[in-house]
């Protein structure tokens, strides 16, 4: 007995009467005081790890950097690169913020971008992704559903993000998520009581903690065809959410709440002139609701932004300007055949014409140049013939009535 009496912590020197569990090892002892100890610094210094870690991998730029990144593969869309350049770089320094002693808790700037299909809303997304070298994820609301109903529950968002971050769930939770297509999740009717609405309001209610920032439990394989999977637990509250939609018909209720109509024998509305081509860059918070987003979900997306729509030179712009410009893919794809490709000035603006008369956006003008080059891709590689002009001749030739019908069809 005064054996045992006599041991003691190796650390602190605590006789064991003194302690209330006393641990041997093979040369030594320690007392639970000490473990608590040990595991307190313990985690303060995986925390530190983890913090220097993230200040390594996280490329963060200044916004005027990151507008000018986007430049390199967007053409114009200034207010929206703006808006994102500064909400991106206000939420990563909120990643790496330290504990001070005010206490001073930043917010999450979860964004949302309205414009018509094609102006580039997932673009911007997924270039900044690539630049700050974090997860990034596309993900359609339109198969979302409440839980319980054919469809996807709202956690499977967050599979798709696990799987681009490789299943690395520290790097998951700093990632970005794209939401697409958010305007489809919109409420049906004006009163939420009358029907049941399972994939409109049902599935905003269920994003609401999502976006907000909590503790998901998520199924790796997704969630209803594995059901005896085991769970990853995610904390959303660092993930970046990042919503876009067309949100088709929104400009009348714009126009309609800036009163365009001029009422009355002397009314006019030159003193306010209203630019009725671009309505969207009037929108706020208040027309999303009129549109049937609920209250609660437009407050969780507090950033929102617009899409200017692609005039002529715009889409001219996006045919040869940036990084990974379309003509300079088919430059590429020649090359690698030992063929010179290129594209007259008039065969250009064709291109852009029928872009704008068919209303396809920018995505139209990989689909016509799909459509006059598919021939020339076929055969090339097989011939001898080391260069290619493309004139407007030779496009009006392969875009027959036929193909454009097709086209306008896809739209």
């Amino acid at each position: 007995m005064s054996k045992e009496q006599n041991l003691q912590c190796s650390f602190c020197g605590r006789k064991k009467p003194e302690t209330d569990l006393l641990i041997a090892g093979i040369d030594a002892h320690i007392c639970d005081k000490c473990i608590e100890q040990a595991h307190g610094i313990v985690e303060e210094e995986v925390l530190e790890a983890q913090t220097n870690d993230l200040s390594k991998d996280l490329i963060l730029k200044k916004p005027m950097e990151i507008k000018g990144f986007l430049d390199e593969y967007i053409i114009g869309q200034t207010q929206t690169k703006k808006s994102m350049s500064v909400a991106v770089y206000n939420h990563y320094k909120r990643l790496l913020q330290t504990k001070d002693d005010d206490d001073v808790e930043i917010e999450k700037s979860n964004i949302v971008l309205v414009g018509e299909t094609g102006t580039g809303k997932t673009l911007v997304a997924r270039t900044i992704a690539k630049m700050l070298n974090v997860p990034f994820s596309i993900v359609d609301a339109t198969v979302l559903t409440q839980a319980g109903y054919v469809g996807e529950d709202v956690e499977s968002i967050l599979t798709r993000l696990l799987q681009a971050a490789d299943y690395d769930v520290t790097k998951a939770e700093r990632g970005i998520v794209f939401i697409d297509e958010i305007d489809k999740i919109a409420r049906k009717g004006d009163n939420p009581s009358i029907t049941r609405d399972v994939s409109g309001e049902g599935v905003q209610q269920a994003l609401l903690k999502l976006l907000e920032g909590t503790v998901v439990n998520v199924a790796p394989k997704g969630g209803r065809k594995h059901p005896d999977q085991k769970f990853i637990e995610v904390n959303t509250q660092d993930i970046l959410f990042i919503a876009g939609g067309a949100f088709s018909g929104i400009d009348r209720i714009i126009s309609k709440r800036l009163n365009m109509q001029a009422v009355g024998f002397g009314a006019s509305l030159d003193e306010d002139k209203v630019d009725e081509e671009n309505l969207l860059q009037y929108i706020i918070p208040s027309d999303l609701k009129s549109f049937g987003l609920i209250p609660e979900i437009i407050g969780r997306l507090p950033v929102l932004s617009y899409m200017n729509p692609l005039d002529a030179k715009t889409l001219r712009a996006i045919l040869t300007e940036p990084k990974n410009s379309i003509i300079k893919q088919y430059e590429k794809l020649f090359a690698m055949d030992g063929i010179e490709f290129s594209m007259t000035e008039e065969a250009y603006k064709y291109i852009v014409d029928k872009a704008i008369e068919y209303k396809l956006g920018a995505r139209g003008l990989r689909s016509l140049c799909e459509a006059i080059l598919t021939d020339a891709m076929f055969e090339l590689p097989s011939s001898d013939e080391t260069k290619l002009i493309v004139t407007q001749e030779y496009a009006e030739a392969k875009l027959t009535k036929t193909a454009l019908k097709k086209l306008k069809a896809v739209s």
